[in-house]
């Protein structure tokens, strides 16, 4: 099956995004005007086939403000000058960046706070409190 193949086994199938060509911006030379290297790659998330609801959410959760209000993940490349390079730009961008986001987090393990640390905190404490004490007016 061709498409963008994600962590865990999970590929995008090429039915599921959407490539298009056009002129990149900036200086070019001989050739700015006739070529279309820049690259725009979608993918809507909202209607995608091979992710599941949890993994949805989760990819809308991390990567909300990439996610226009279609539902669609864009991706723009444009750093090389050939177009085939381009778009195997963005679709390891897109790889990464997908597989990234359905990354589980990792469990908090609690720690304490050092002795040190705690009387280094108290004691900064004393400090500000006799700083404080020190600008009142004094008692009669």
């Amino acid at each position: 099956m061709r498409g963008v193949r994600i962590a865990a086994g999970v590929v995008i199938p090429e039915s599921e995004l959407q490539i298009t060509t056009v002129r990149s911006s900036g200086p070019g030379g001989q050739s700015v005007n006739t070529t279309d290297s820049k690259v725009e790659l979608r993918w809507n998330i909202s209607r995608s086939q091979v992710v599941s609801e949890a993994d949805r959410h989760r990819l809308m959760d991390r990567l909300g403000s990439r996610i226009s209000a279609d539902g669609d993940l864009i991706l723009r490349g444009q750093e090389y000058r050939s177009q085939a390079r381009n778009r195997a730009a963005v679709r390891s961008r897109l790889a990464a960046l997908v597989t990234e986001a359905l990354e589980p987090d990792r469990p908090r393990r609690p720690t304490r706070p050092t002795k040190s640390s705690q009387r280094r905190r108290l004691e900064s404490k004393r400090q500000r409190s006799e700083t404080k004490r020190l600008r009142r007016r004094p008692d009669e």
